[in-house]
């Protein structure tokens, strides 16, 4: 026992006298660190030693005496004791400690660098890397334009996909597949935009597959519906609007900015009332295929008639009548079969609305529309008026004139609402109005008719073989040009082919619209009686409205124009030009509400809808058609037909639009000088 006590002492003695030589020797001064290090140095501890450091309830202060300083260590644990090789003989026990220094200032702390950043959709953004830069981008994207759209695209944002992701489709990519599935809301066929299968846990190419076929029925989609899926080239040689399409670039930028893929994509639609208006038709209309509506029975023609003795109405009996007051949405009267004047009035305006004559008479034909024979397919000829407004201009302008060939309508817009409207005559199935959209320059007072050249040709010259005095007879000048071509004219006046005025916005099919002197025309329901211009009914209206318009501030009332009626030709020119659509719509929404259908007077539907069933690359490419040619071949003049003049060098479409000087006579003093002068050579 007094061993082991012997060999705690010991211990204890020796690590105090290590501690105290530590504390004075001058590398003390490192810090806690450095202290550990001399200890372990200078005792080297068994590895059963290797204990935790005391704690500061083992460390017990011993009494205090002067100058010296006692520490009480805790018994260590029964080890072998320890050798002492390099350690001094302790001094004194009665020689005082040193004062422990200061500790030194913590070292400032220096941050790690950051770690990597490792994106969870890393492989997928890898596939897409590899994807992009291979051979298989065009297999999917065919156009060159949005295959370096798609490159930029992605490069730019370290090919993370939009798409898809390690979870499968993105919420961005689930809206943007349901759209897609659903273009049929405006008339589109969903099949010309496949969307891929997205499967979540897929392999990154699988994935990256995905994302390229998803970006290319975006940029399909979206090019159809601003520029329209069939180019109008291939429906009419005589149609031409200004088109642009859509920056594949930014078509992608915007979805990738947005939360909402339906407003991005619906962007691109044609943001007009009036094809918003049929889209909502559309709806309706199939939402109806399925009902049998109640059909109004063949039977004898239903009308007001007067007996002609007493002069008084006599009213038609048919069990038909019940049935036809609930179409019309009139109150029933039970027992009451006649055919009366209130049931009259509103049949009259269900003809008027459907396009027919209003007659008010129950007719065949009516019965036809109210059972919906005439239109069994209304939402393929609203389909295919919705492909129609795609290729109108976006903006149709602040101001703005509509001219509706199938209705026989004009209507002029400011602000978004129709401010005047009248009818008009169109052209022929033979010689139709041309589709277009172009501005309105200027009106002239008392126009000069300049016969265009196939009406010259295809008609005129013929009928001068015929009879070579019809055109002194008809009020029309002829003009030969040394090339041998001919020109024909009308002067002002009250019997001019374009009336007392003419409505100009240059077009490369020559058309304009015009005052007539055959008012009768408009009287009728029908109106396709022109070579293609259109006549309006009402043209010192017209030009009242479009003055007003065209040029601010300068008072020119319809009185005022009838004023200027003359011999002279009197151009009113506009400081804002006002854009003038001619559209082909055979169904639209009336101001009421209800949906309007006309007849395809010029087969145009029947072609776009069969367009629209060809291949949609097929479909897309322009087909070159013959251009307006306003050249004149030359011909030889029947016997007996004289010139009236030399005809001067300018083009037909100059001599329309370019407002041409007129050569003025040389006065006679002038002319013999001129004729001296001659002589004397």
């Amino acid at each position: 026992m007094h061993g082991r006590r012997l060999e705690k002492i010991l211990t204890g003695t020796a690590l105090a006298l290590v501690l105290g030589l530590s504390l004075t020797a001058p590398a003390a001064a490192q810090g806690p660190a450095a202290d550990q290090s001399a200890i372990e140095a200078q005792v080297p501890m068994p590895e059963s030693a290797n204990l935790p450091p005391p704690s500061v309830a083992d460390v017990t202060p011993a009494p205090e005496t002067t100058g010296s300083t006692a520490i009480v260590l805790p018994d260590p644990p029964d080890l072998p004791p320890p050798t002492f090789k390099d350690v001094a003989t302790p001094a004194p026990a009665a020689t005082p400690a040193p004062a422990l220094p200061a500790p030194a200032a913590a070292a400032p702390v220096i941050p790690a660098p950051p770690a990597a950043v490792v994106n969870a959709d890393q492989p997928i953004r890898d596939a897409l890397r590899e994807f992009i830069g291979s051979n298989r981008l065009a297999r999917i994207i065919d156009r060159k334009s949005e295959r370096t759209a798609v490159e930029a695209f992605y490069a730019s944002r370290d090919y993370a996909p939009m798409f898809v992701g390690t979870d499968g489709a993105t919420e961005r990519g689930k809206q943007t597949i349901t759209h897609l599935r659903n273009a049929d809301a405006d008339g589109m066929d969903p099949n010309d935009y496949p969307v891929p299968s997205i499967q979540a846990g897929a392999a990154p190419a699988a994935m990256a597959d995905a994302e390229m076929r998803l970006v290319e029925s975006v940029l399909d989609y979206a090019r159809h519906a601003q520029i329209g899926r069939v180019h109008y080239s291939r429906v009419s040689a005589d149609v031409f609007y200004e088109q642009t399409a859509p920056v594949p670039l930014d078509v992608l930028s915007k979805l990738a900015a947005s939360n909402k893929v339906v407003d991005v994509l619906n962007s691109y639609q044609p943001p007009q009332a009036a094809y918003k208006a049929l889209r909502k038709k559309l709806a309706e209309v199939r939402g109806r295929k399925g009902d049998a509506p109640e059909v109004i029975a063949r039977g004898p023609v239903l009308e007001l008639s007067t007996d002609k003795r007493t002069k008084q109405i006599v009213l038609m009996s048919d069990e038909r009548v019940p049935a036809l007051r609930e179409k019309l949405g009139l109150p029933a009267v039970r027992g009451d079969n006649f055919y009366d004047k209130p049931l009259a009035d509103a049949v009259a305006q269900y003809q008027k609305e459907k396009g027919l004559p209003a007659t008010g008479k129950l007719t065949q034909q009516t019965v036809d529309a109210f059972n919906g024979k005439r239109h069994e397919k209304d939402d393929l000829v609203i389909i295919a008026n919705m492909e129609r407004w795609r290729w109108i201009p976006r903006d149709l302008g602040k101001a703005h004139v509509v001219l509706n060939i199938p209705d026989f309508s004009l209507r002029v817009y400011n602000n978004g609402a129709t401010i005047w409207q009248t009818r008009v005559v169109v052209g022929k199935p033979g010689t139709p109005t041309p589709l277009l959209s172009e501005t309105m320059k200027y009106i002239t007072v008392n126009p000069t008719w300049n016969v265009p050249p196939s009406i010259v040709y295809n008609e005129y010259l013929p009928a001068l073989q015929q009879d070579p005095t019809v055109l002194k007879r008809m009020g029309l000048n002829l003009q030969q040009r040394p090339d041998g071509s001919v020109h024909i004219s009308q002067p002002p006046g009250e019997a001019n082919a374009l009336g007392r005025v003419r409505f100009n916005f240059p077009n490369k099919f020559l058309v304009y619209q015009h005052d007539t002197p055959d008012k009768h025309l408009f009287a009728h329901s029908k109106r396709a009686y022109s070579h293609g211009c259109m006549r309006v009914q009402d043209p010192t209206k017209y030009a009242e409205i479009m003055t007003g318009l065209g040029m601010p501030g300068s008072s020119y009332s319809a009185d005022r124009i009838k004023s200027m009626f003359g011999h002279s030709e009197i151009d009113l020119r506009f400081t804002n030009q006002i854009p003038v659509h001619i559209t082909y719509q055979t169904a639209f929404v009336d101001d009421a509400g209800h949906l309007q259908i006309r007849d395809d007077l010029y087969g145009r539907d029947a072609r776009l809808l069969a367009a629209l069933k060809e291949d949609r690359r097929q479909a897309e490419i322009p087909v070159a058609r013959a251009q307006p040619s306003y050249n004149r071949p030359s011909v030889r003049l029947p016997n007996g037909v004289g010139n009236d003049g030399y005809s001067s060098g300018q083009s037909f479409f100059d001599r329309l639009f370019g407002n041409p000087v007129r050569q003025e006579p040389a006065p006679q003093k002038q002319r013999r000088a001129q004729q001296r002068t001659v002589t004397a050579r």
